[in-house]
């Protein structure tokens, strides 16, 4: 069970990375079509925004990597320090602080788009908004016009998969043996 959830996590990684990959591609054509066109006197507004909406889902997909495979950003200055046995708890509190993290994110946005209460509402926008001046179903991008909601969806998705992954690591390293690995390398 353990090997086939982490082939899961790792092939889904693999899948994120892909498309944060393609993402960023897709990115730099949009900036150049934004600075050809503008070269030219005709410049297509939406770009802007479609290349900000593009460079956050990519950086949000390149983080959920990131942590599952343990490679954020950190300050190391306290775990170098460290004796071998409480580096590994280091290990454990590093997983554990992103298993709760993605839950938190779950959390907030379970608050944020309140699904429930629009499904109370038979997913009325307009009586769920006034009833929960909650107006995330009807914001609207400035140029583009698409549903703001639907370009914050990367959120919610990055706290469920990143608590699969981090669940994945503690449950095929619980006592943080890997860090005491990283340092052999």
């Amino acid at each position: 069970m353990r090997s086939q959830l982490k082939k899961l996590s790792n092939y889904l990684a693999s899948f994120e990375l892909a498309f944060a990959g393609f993402l960023v591609a897709l990115m730099t054509i949009l900036i150049v079509i934004n600075v050809v066109t503008r070269a030219l006197n005709h410049a297509l507004f939406w770009v802007d925004e479609a290349a900000i909406f593009v460079m956050v889902w990519a950086v949000f997909l390149g983080s959920i990597v990131l942590m599952k495979r343990r490679q954020m950003v950190a300050v190391t200055l306290i775990k170098d320090w460290l004796p071998p046995s409480l580096k590994q708890l280091y290990g454990v509190i590093y997983d554990l602080s992103i298993l709760v993290f993605a839950i938190l994110l779950l959390v907030f946005s379970w608050i944020w788009y309140q699904p429930y209460d629009l499904w109370l509402h038979n997913f009325d926008v307009m009586e769920f908004s006034a009833s929960s001046m909650n107006f995330i179903y009807q914001e609207i991008s400035n140029t583009l016009r698409w549903p703001k909601y639907v370009v914050w969806w990367i959120i919610p998705y990055m706290g469920l998969s990143c608590l699969f992954h981090s669940a994945v690591n503690l449950l095929n390293d619980p006592t943080g043996k890997y860090v005491l690995e990283e340092e052999t390398k």
